[in-house]
């Protein structure tokens, strides 16, 4: 190689390293299947939609998943909804992570808490899975727990031995009518995530 294609052959890999720092894969957790739809547990679903819808973009089905993606700001967000169901969304989040070259730090995922009050959201930097299947696998197949995690209140408002039957039940008219405005709040969260970063961004959001 001349000295020519040696500085071109590192100026590619720099412009390559800083749009992978731009990228941003945001990841909905959920099940696939019509008897899931408006399910609390599909929560992750609903507010990819909402952010789609917003962003004017449509997903399309690709491997593990269905995949649409918007610009913001200069930063690409890349939306994904695994199509593996809840218990293998760490083999989605793996594919799609290496395919579009996200580095770990530029990776959120959006699932159901029931520890939290409904419409409650919390963004962490990392942690462990809280009993989540979704994040179980995740932290399996990626081998860590160093990733962004927005969790979505759904509260525990449940009888006791009901907690399946209220986590896969559909959202109440109540929930229903408050839902639009927790929607609006969880784009501004994740466009912020991205803008913003982490820490600005629980600050600005967390509790609220």
């Amino acid at each position: 190689m001349n000295i020519i294609a040696f500085i071109k052959s590192l100026f590619s890999k720099e412009k390559i390293t800083e749009t992978s720092m731009k990228k941003y894969l945001i990841v909905g957790l959920g099940n696939i299947g019509t008897e899931y739809d408006n399910t609390r547990h599909n929560i992750g679903f609903k507010i990819l939609d909402e952010l789609a819808s917003k962003n004017d973009v449509a997903f399309k089905n690709e491997k593990l998943g269905a995949i649409t993606s918007f610009r913001f700001k200069g930063r690409s967000f890349i939306l994904l909804k695994p199509s593996t169901y809840m218990n293998l969304s760490g083999k989605a989040v793996k594919y799609w992570m290496t395919k579009e070259k996200v580095p770990l730090e530029n990776i959120l995922v959006i699932c159901d808490d029931l520890n939290i009050s409904f419409g409650t959201i919390r963004l962490k930097p990392k942690g462990s899975a809280g009993g989540h299947n979704g994040l179980k696998s995740i932290n399996e197949v990626l081998n860590t727990q160093q990733y962004a995690r927005f969790r979505f209140g759904i509260s525990d408002a449940f009888k006791k031995g009901r907690q399946i039957d209220y986590v896969l039940g559909k959202w109440s008219d109540k929930e229903n009518e408050i839902l639009p405005e927790r929607l609006e709040k969880a784009v501004q969260l994740v466009k912020s995530f991205g803008t913003a970063g982490t820490a600005h961004t629980m600050s600005e959001f967390n509790g609220k």
